[in-house]
């Protein structure tokens, strides 16, 4: 996982895969990427750098519920979950519960922000950042509420206001895992059945929903991309 440029981000979408499988593929590069970090740092070598990934990934119905989360945002029992087909996880991101599933784009960045900065808030900016491009180039107004993470619609109206995109993420000697969940064409009933982050007087949405017709997810891929890149000024491989 070493690479020449500090600024190469390897790309990849998974596709369609459960969750604990993509966790646990996640966990792995994460590792790797920990591990090459600090043998470059002890080798002292100033001309090779920890390579930065960034993969997409769509998850079958899936709850996730952060380490610093409360399990009474679960409103399903177990058994209503398997009788539902509803996979679900207690994960080691921040972040409270949420909702992963078909027609949501799902990103996760494993970068090395030593090659970047080193700055978490800046860092959380920056993914909601592309995000809120994106859905101006669909004619969507996006944006941030104060004190709350994610991508908000109406965010000046509290009675209106509704998240299109969460955040959750982990970092680690300054190598980050985990990362957003955007809502394309996502089933929002899938969020009736928990309190979405935790936060129980805010409404969900997608794009779908705001636009009154199903989303070409494979473009909204490209214009994350896009915008990340531009974003972070990275050039992917």
């Amino acid at each position: 996982m070493i690479t020449n440029s500090p600024k190469e981000v390897a790309f990849k979408d998974l596709g369609s895969v459960r969750y604990k499988e993509a966790w646990d593929f996640q966990e792995t590069v994460f590792a790797e990427a920990v591990a090459d970090k600090i043998a470059l740092r002890k080798a002292e070598d100033t001309a090779r750098f920890t390579r930065s990934s960034l993969f997409f990934v769509e998850h079958p119905p899936v709850y996730t519920l952060g380490k610093s989360g409360d399990l009474a945002n679960l409103l399903l029992s177990e058994t209503e979950l398997t009788a539902r087909g509803i996979d679900f996880h207690k994960i080691n991101r921040g972040g409270d519960i949420t909702f992963h599933g078909p027609g949501q784009l799902v990103g996760y960045p494993i970068l090395d922000l030593d090659q970047f900065f080193t700055d978490i808030h800046r860092y959380l900016r920056f993914l909601e950042e592309a995000v809120i491009l994106t859905l101006a180039e669909y004619g969507i107004e996006g944006g941030r509420i104060d004190g709350l993470t994610g991508v908000w619609l109406d965010c000046e109206d509290p009675a209106k206001a509704r998240k299109i995109c969460a955040l959750g993420v982990k970092c680690s000697r300054w190598v980050t895992m985990h990362g957003f969940a955007f809502n394309v064409n996502t089933d929002r009933a899938y969020f009736d059945h928990i309190i979405p982050c935790g936060i129980d007087d805010k409404a969900v949405t997608t794009m779908a929903l705001e636009l009154g017709r199903p989303v070409d997810i494979e473009e909204v891929k490209v214009k994350m991309r896009k915008h990340l890149a531009a974003l972070f000024g990275w050039i992917e491989v």
